[in-house]
């Protein structure tokens, strides 16, 4: 069955989720600061808008795709917002990747507008979103959730329910850092192994089904030794996120010294001017003279 709903945000993360919707036979009406974002999702069937809250007015479902909690406080609840234009007990379904505690916050907020929320960042970027294999963490009330994925069943291959509003984000930067730590540690591998002489395109298969096995190690270090940066993702909303475990981290009194380090490595690309280079980039962090011995 498919269901109408509004798209706010079609960046690249937002635009590869409004297409999976719309290829999979949704009504997708979509709003973007950007008329290329929404033209492009025009191409596949989906329905520009003049604003979020024209996007809302047409859906009973509405997806949010941004860069930080003021750019979703002021797309929901600012002028020309989502809840302007939503229909009473409309679901919003925050795909954002922000702090929980701002989430509870725009929960609340929701909730003054008669309006339901479900926090439900990703995990696999877009490549899984076009192929519906996303991996997705959610907050909010069970029947919120189960509601949820009428939508989310077009784009994911793993939705867990984890708890109240405010769940999914704080299991999405427990992902960050797993996920920053891993992009880390196979780059560093991965210099190690060109310093040494050894052939690392070979790594992977090599290590294939072994404990260092990952997906990280499988697509990432390919990319590491051939200097492939094409964008999947981006340094500085790594670091985006990796300052959102902090911050938790100190509200809770945990120590995280690997993270403090992988946190830095990113803040120093950033500062180089790599923060929009894809995590492929975290070679440029190793910059220096290479091994000329045979592979051993």
């Amino acid at each position: 069955m498919s269901e109408s709903i509004a798209l706010i945000g079609a960046g690249a993360m937002g635009g590869a989720i409004g297409r999976r919707l719309a290829e999979t036979g949704n009504s997708v009406h979509v709003f973007d600061l950007n008329p290329d974002n929404m033209t492009a999702l025009a191409e596949v069937g989906a329905f520009p808008t003049a604003s979020a809250a024209d996007a809302a007015s047409k859906a009973d479902y509405i997806i949010t795709s941004l860069n930080s909690p003021k750019i979703v406080d002021l797309a929901v609840f600012g002028s020309a917002g989502v809840a302007e234009g939503a229909r009473k007990n409309a679901l919003i379904i925050d795909m954002s990747s922000i702090d929980p505690a701002a989430t509870r916050d725009l929960a609340a907020k929701a909730k003054e507008h008669r309006l339901r929320w479900v926090d439900s960042p990703l995990s696999g970027g877009a490549p899984k979103a076009l192929i519906g294999e996303l991996t997705l963490m959610a907050g909010g009330t069970e029947e919120d959730f189960e509601d949820a994925q009428k939508v989310l069943k077009h784009v994911t291959a793993n939705s867990t329910h984890m708890g109240p509003v405010g769940a999914g984000q704080t299991t999405k930067l427990i992902n960050q850092v797993l996920c920053g730590l891993g992009f880390l540690a196979v780059a560093e591998a991965t210099q190690l192994a060109l310093d040494a002489g050894v052939d690392a395109a070979k790594i992977p298969q090599a290590l294939k089904g072994g404990r260092a096995d990952s997906s990280l190690l499988q697509e990432y270090m390919p990319r590491f030794v051939t200097k492939d940066y094409r964008r999947t993702g981006r340094i500085d909303n790594m670091v985006k996120d990796l300052n959102g475990a902090q911050d938790l981290a100190r509200a809770t009194g945990t120590a995280m010294p690997l993270t403090a380090t992988c946190a830095e490595v990113h803040r120093m690309l950033t500062a180089a001017g790599l923060g929009g280079e894809d995590q492929a980039a975290l070679m440029e962090y190793f910059k220096g003279p290479q091994s000329q011995k045979d592979p051993v």
